[in-house]
């Protein structure tokens, strides 16, 4: 998925639902669960953090510089195995 694609998305849901809605991740289909999402991160962002770091320790670099992450928060909970077949449908 692309930036350009989740923001249309977005707007989709915003529309639907309202922009108040709160967006939470849902991981590991097998075994569902609800998060919050921290934040988002930059494989630039990524790659640059702490460059100075003196072990020279590069196996936290991302693979990607133009590539964004949605990064899990809190675990709040079980998910539902459902949110697949409704992701693989829209």
């Amino acid at each position: 998925m692309t930036i350009d694609e989740l923001i249309a998305r977005l707007e989709d849901y915003r529309d639907e639902i309202g922009g108040d809605a709160e967006v939470r991740l849902m991981t590991q289909q097998n075994w569902p669960f609800e998060n919050t999402i921290c934040g988002l991160a930059s494989g630039a962002e990524i790659n640059d953090f702490d460059e100075d770091d003196e072990d020279g320790d590069d196996d936290d670099d991302a693979t990607d510089d133009s590539v964004l992450y949605i990064v899990e928060g809190q675990q709040l909970g079980y998910g539902t195995k459902r949110a697949w077949d409704v992701a693989g449908n829209n």
